[in-house]
């Protein structure tokens, strides 16, 4: 399982080396830049500008990738009952699109567009992204009849100050 692991790290560290181009924009004030935080699938990537082992006036991009496996994952997060998660599958592809709208200028007129057309399908968390509303239903014994509640796995989320 380690090993398999490793192997998934070293894919991907590989993998996004290709995908990320090395023509990216530098701001001198800012040393590292995030180019993926996935809340919902544990993962960032960031890269930095540093300096050359090989060539100390010289400066090359460095990616760094950090995937934090949550151990008591569900396979669905919403049910609290359902068998714990074995298997964390990433997709460079799904980090890395951007699917919030932006506005742009075409002819005098404004439209909204998306970077990705993939943006339909739904995302696999691994864990709670905050930012959403999760509930689960249970049943409920009241004066010897069963119904069926649901109850708010993050509160914080789901009601408005």
């Amino acid at each position: 399982m380690m090993k398999s692991s490793l192997l998934l790290c070293v894919a991907l560290a590989i993998s996004l080396g290709l995908i990320l181009v090395a023509g990216y924009p530098r701001d001198p004030e800012d040393e590292e830049y995030v180019l993926v935080n996935n809340k919902c699938q544990c993962v960032t990537v960031t890269s930095k500008f540093v300096p050359s082992e090989e060539n100390p006036d010289e400066e090359i991009l460095q990616r760094n990738i950090r995937i934090l496996v949550p151990l008591q994952a569900r396979e669905n997060i919403s049910d609290p009952l359902s068998p714990l998660r074995t298997t964390f599958v990433y997709h460079l592809t799904d980090l890395c699109k951007k699917c919030d709208p932006v506005e742009i200028e075409l002819g005098g007129e404004i439209y909204k567009a998306q970077q990705s057309t993939s943006c339909d399908e739904p995302e696999t968390c691994y864990t709670y992204n905050r930012d959403k509303c999760y509930t689960t239903n249970f049943p409920f014994l009241y004066h010897g009849e069963t119904k069926n509640l649901q109850a708010v796995l993050t509160p914080a989320s789901c009601y408005a100050d």
